[in-house]
């Protein structure tokens, strides 16, 4: 935040003027993903912003390619011979976390539902109650994204939702179906799906297990999906904390000389959280 005034009873924020989103980016640009590089860049941001968060007690609760956007979205075109179409390079990953109008803090009321669909925790969809974590599972629904170009979870609806995680997680464990009170999505102690269903076989043919969808063998893509894997966690109190992904192989094999600018002001009850970074 630059500066804030009052304006006829109105309060206006001025903030720095940002680009397109890395959704945006990614729509303008035909789902081309980006690449291992860029991916390990914006995803170190990112932890570090939303760790930042997290350290100061509040959670963001709307994590989503829609709401990082870039510093400068300025990039480099080329043509693709092969698949005769332009293609654009972005030229600094450096990025921000916006929006923050669900953030809540641990003290404050807990709305029952809360993140946009398709980076939507497991326990959320379940009710069974949500801090933390629930940011560190959009996180790994957000870098699945950036790597492939598409959607991890793409549906609008509980049912088909739990079944496309447990296709591509294995099976919701039962400790958390013992414990919702969403039982009508369960049949003794399992999800209630139909694979024969026109729904199942949507499933089937749109989702597979994570690692399938690695798009080479090297040792860097396996290390962005074991850290996806563990933010991927069915079980809150076990997925990966933010700290421990900033310590992750993925990106202790690359120097990350990032400077944060935390700078964190809060205003009317609500809070901004801007970080830098650079290569």
């Amino acid at each position: 935040m630059y500066d804030w005034f009052d304006y006829h009873g109105h309060m206006c924020i001025s903030f720095e003027l940002l680009a397109l989103s890395t959704f945006d980016f990614l729509k303008e640009n035909n789902y081309l993903p980006y690449s291992i590089g860029q991916v390990r860049h914006m995803a170190y941001q990112l932890c570090l912003a939303v760790k930042f968060l997290h350290d100061n007690k509040l959670t963001h609760t709307d994590l989503k390619p829609e709401n990082i956007l870039f510093v400068n979205a300025d990039f480099t075109m080329t043509y693709n011979v092969e698949k005769k179409r332009e293609e654009r390079t972005v030229k600094s990953t450096a990025v921000r976390v916006v929006d923050f109008g669900s953030a809540t803090f641990d003290h404050e009321h807990h709305s029952t539902i809360v993140s946009t669909r398709h980076y939507r925790a497991p326990e959320v969809i379940l009710e069974l109650g949500w801090s933390h974590p629930c940011d560190v599972w959009s996180i790994g629904c957000i870098l699945f994204e950036y790597y492939l170009g598409f959607t991890l979870f793409q549906t609008h609806d509980n049912r088909e939702h739990l079944a496309m995680m447990e296709r591509i997680l294995g099976p919701v464990p039962s400790r958390m179906i013992r414990k919702t009170r969403k039982q009508k999505y369960f049949y003794r102690g399992r999800l209630d799906w139909d694979e024969s269903s026109s729904a199942g076989k949507y499933v089937r043919e749109n989702c597979k297990p994570l690692r399938r969808y690695l798009l080479s063998e090297a040792e860097e893509h396996h290390q962005l999906f074991d850290l996806i894997e563990s933010m991927l966690e069915y079980e809150p109190s076990k997925r990966l904390t933010l700290s421990d992904s900033l310590k992750h192989p993925f990106f202790e094999n690359k120097k990350m000389r990032l400077t944060p600018l935390r700078k964190l002001t809060q205003l009317a009850g609500r809070w901004t959280l801007l970080t830098s970074a650079s290569l």
